[in-house]
């Protein structure tokens, strides 16, 4: 279920990808950040190492009655999703099953938000997503689900930003260790 013989590049992929973000928040015009954070002032982002153990390769198991959900927002506002399928896979032994939304706007991108046992404590506490978009994430027909490249919505780094929150049925009682952790600069941000 769990892949150990990530592609050869794969840990320079995830490196330079973290280390592209790092440069548009810091100097990027569009940055989410608020302007005192940015520049010399950026306190940069923190991640865990790249660990294969956190990259799967999975099928997707699609619903058979795609149901609309209404998702609440850090903003107390909704967003509307399709709950397209699920994924299950073990995490250090434990069964966990993660649900796959699309956006209703018709979309074929992948939304995975989740929340684990770090959140709060070493990730941001409203939780963590993947976005999977067919072109890029599958290989053999299956999915690629990298913790990995975990991230944190825009809303952990200025309160400005209205995110959608992670649903309780994504809310895992495992740690994932992957991925982006807190945002060192987060309580100057609020």
């Amino acid at each position: 279920m769990s892949t150990t013989d990530p592609p050869a590049d794969w840990r320079d992929a995830v490196e330079g990808e973290r280390a592209k973000k790092e440069r548009f928040f810091r100097d990027g015009p569009r940055s989410p950040l608020p302007p005192e954070l940015t520049g010399e002032d950026f306190p940069g982002l923190d991640y865990y190492d790249p660990d294969p153990s956190y990259r799967y390769e999975l099928d997707l198991y699609e619903h058979d009655d795609v149901e609309e959900v209404t998702v609440g927002t850090s903003a107390e506002g909704e967003r509307t999703y399709l709950r397209w399928g699920e994924f299950r896979f073990e995490v250090d032994g434990e069964a966990v099953t993660l649900q796959a939304y699309r956006p209703a706007d018709g979309s074929d991108r992948l939304w995975v938000p989740f929340r684990d046992e770090t959140s709060g404590e070493e990730t941001y506490g409203a939780g963590r997503y993947l976005d999977l978009e067919p072109d890029h994430h599958r290989v053999g027909g299956r999915w690629v689900l990298d913790f990995n490249r975990a991230y944190n919505p825009t809303c952990a780094y200025n309160p400005a930003y209205e995110c959608p929150l992670v649903p309780m049925e994504n809310w895992l009682d495992v740690r994932i260790e992957a991925g982006e952790r807190d945002f060192p600069g987060h309580d100057v941000a609020e």
